[in-house]
């Protein structure tokens, strides 16, 4: 099926939607989303996405457009148009259109959505970490639509042989360009807190959840860079990913340093090149902890798929 798309109280192909020039999203970023992941034709944890996507408008003064419940329709008439069973929702709530102005103008917010397929995953997959310096805002906790420093990181990351990047902020670890991160010590789950520094994902609360419910600990702390060499196993968490064991986490030599301060000086590129690259950490198995929550999480999808949760 093709994928759909939804702008404003029209659904439409998203090649066919056009966005206005003076769209704040487009001009400034003004805006936040969502992503939902669908499994045989439903949103799941769907009311906690609402209730992130609240506190990200909240948070900068943008008039929610819909209840939750609206919310809900909307986004459940969205997959039942587009006919996939397993996709990604993603939706977007911006200041809307005005002219081009730095103060906020008086205007109506614009919502977009698209719906689209999820292509099948390798259930074998074990991921490459690259130890990046955590140069986002200082806001991260607010699901922004402004994220090319996620995007750069990311791509630095896949150009060095790495599918995600793992940021670090004064010298502790505080989570995935597009992932929470994980990381498994004598037994104790660390994640790093709720704090301002990372964004309070969605599968994170879901695998915390789980975590209680099988009767693992959790420390809810960011782990120090230089602990990392000691972690049994690491995984990463996402609406996409959902749970991914690490395999290898690496680091390139010259950006150390900046793992612990940002300099004051300038780069010549965001997009360095990694030329020296060390192994902070590696295995070639799969945890136990990480292979118990990645079996709950799967059984409790399954029980999802059959109406059974």
């Amino acid at each position: 099926m093709p994928a759909i798309g939804y702008l404003n109280g029209e659904f439409q192909s998203p090649d066919s939607a056009l966005v206005p020039i003076d769209e704040r999203g487009h001009n400034f970023g003004d805006g936040v989303y969502e992503v939902l992941r669908v499994y045989s034709g439903r949103a799941f944890l769907p009311d906690w996405h609402f209730e992130r996507l609240e506190r990200s408008l909240h948070a900068i003064a943008i008039d929610n457009p819909h209840t939750r419940d609206e919310w809900a329709e909307l986004t459940n008439e969205a997959i039942r148009r587009s006919g996939e069973a397993e996709a990604l929702v993603y939706l977007q709530v911006t200041r809307g259109f005005a002219t081009r102005s730095h103060s906020f103008p008086q205007a109506r917010p614009s919502v977009s959505m698209t719906v689209r397929k999820v292509p099948e995953k390798d259930p074998s997959l074990r991921g490459t970490l690259l130890c990046l310096p955590d140069e986002r805002w200082g806001n991260v906790w607010i699901k922004t639509i402004n994220l090319l420093p996620n995007v750069i990181a990311k791509e630095v990351a896949h150009r060095a042989g790495a599918n995600e990047a793992l940021l670090v902020r004064n010298g502790e670890v505080t989570e995935g360009s597009s992932s929470n991160a994980w990381f498994v010590r004598d037994g104790v789950i660390w994640t790093a807190p709720l704090d301002r520094y990372i964004l309070a994902g969605v599968t994170r609360r879901f695998v915390l959840q789980l975590a209680g419910e099988l009767g693992l600990s959790v420390r809810e702390q960011r782990l120090p860079f230089d602990a990392l060499k000691d972690v049994d196993e690491v995984f990463i968490t996402g609406t996409t990913s959902e749970v991914q064991p690490i395999h290898k986490v690496f680091v390139d030599e010259s950006t150390r340093s900046a793992l612990q301060l940002l300099p004051d000086t300038a780069p010549h590129t965001l997009l360095q090149q990694v030329t020296n690259p060390v192994t902070l950490w590696e295995t070639e198995g799969t945890g136990d902890v990480t292979a118990k929550l990645r079996e709950a999480y799967a059984d409790y999808v399954s029980r999802f798929r059959m109406l059974e949760v």
